[in-house]
C-alpha cells in the first residue's frame, strides 16, 4: 500500500466558488436593461406595424369606391342632368348608376360600419368586421382651366357650368376608446365622361 500524505492548502491559494452580491447585483442590471431595451423596441415595431396595417387597409378601401365608380357616367343615362344627388328612386347605393348619385344632398355619402351601410367594396357589398372604418365620398363640379376651383351644383334644366366632376374618398379610421376617427387616406380622381 502507499502512503499519500494530506494535502495542505495554504489560505492564501484558496479557490473561490461562487459570485460575489455585487457581482451579481451588477450582472442582473445589466441583463435587465438588456431586456427593457428589446421590450420597448418590439413594442415601437408593433406600434409601427399597426399604423401601416391601417394605412394599406384605407389606400384599398379607397380604390375600392374608384373602382366602383370609374365606367360611371357623370349623370344619370334616363333622367340626366335634371338632377344633382341620387333620384328619388335610387336609395340604395346599388341603384347608383352615375357620379353625381354618390354626393347625396351635396354634402356626400358616408359609407360606415356604425350606419350599417359599409365600408362597402368594388362590387357594392358591405365588407364585413370593419368596424371603425368609413369611407365618405364627395362628388364636385370643377372648371375646365382650373380643377381647384368649384363650380356650384347646377339646378335642375339648367346647363351645367362643365362636363368634368372630382370625385374625392376621405377614408377615416377610430380606433376603440378613441375621441373621434383619424383621416387615414384621401384618394381623388377627375372624371370627364
Amino acid at each position: 500500500m502507499i502512503f499519500t500524505p494530506p494535502v495542505r492548502r495554504n489560505k492564501r491559494s484558496s479557490c473561490r466558488i461562487g459570485f460575489t452580491l455585487i457581482e451579481t447585483a451588477l450582472a442582473t442590471i445589466i441583463v435587465g436593461v438588456g431586456v427593457l431595451s428589446i421590450v420597448s423596441a418590439q413594442q415601437a415595431f408593433h406600434q409601427k406595424n399597426s399604423w401601416s396595417t391601417h394605412a394599406s387597409t384605407a389606400t384599398f378601401l379607397g380604390n375600392e369606391i374608384r373602382e366602383m365608380t370609374m365606367l360611371l357616367p357623370r349623370h344619370d343615362p334616363v333622367t340626366g342632368d335634371e338632377m344633382w344627388g341620387s333620384e328619388p328612386n335610387e336609395s340604395f347605393v346599388g341603384d347608383f348608376d352615375d357620379l353625381d348619385d354618390f354626393d347625396g344632398d351635396g354634402s356626400g355619402l358616408i359609407f360606415s360600419a356604425a350606419l350599417n351601410n359599409g365600408p362597402i367594396n368594388a362590387m357594392r357589398q358591405i365588407i364585413p368586421n370593419m368596424d371603425g372604418w368609413a369611407q365618405t365620398v364627395t362628388v364636385s363640379n370643377i372648371d375646365y382651366f382650373d380643377i381647384n376651383f368649384y363650380e356650384p351644383d347646377f339646378p335642375a334644366g339648367l346647363d351645367p357650368p362643365t362636363t368634368m366632376v372630382k370625385v374625392e374618398v376621405v377614408v377615416t379610421y377610430e380606433a376603440p376608446g378613441a375621441a373621434q376617427p383619424t383621416e387615414m387616406t384621401r384618394v381623388t380622381w377627375i372624371s370627364a365622361r
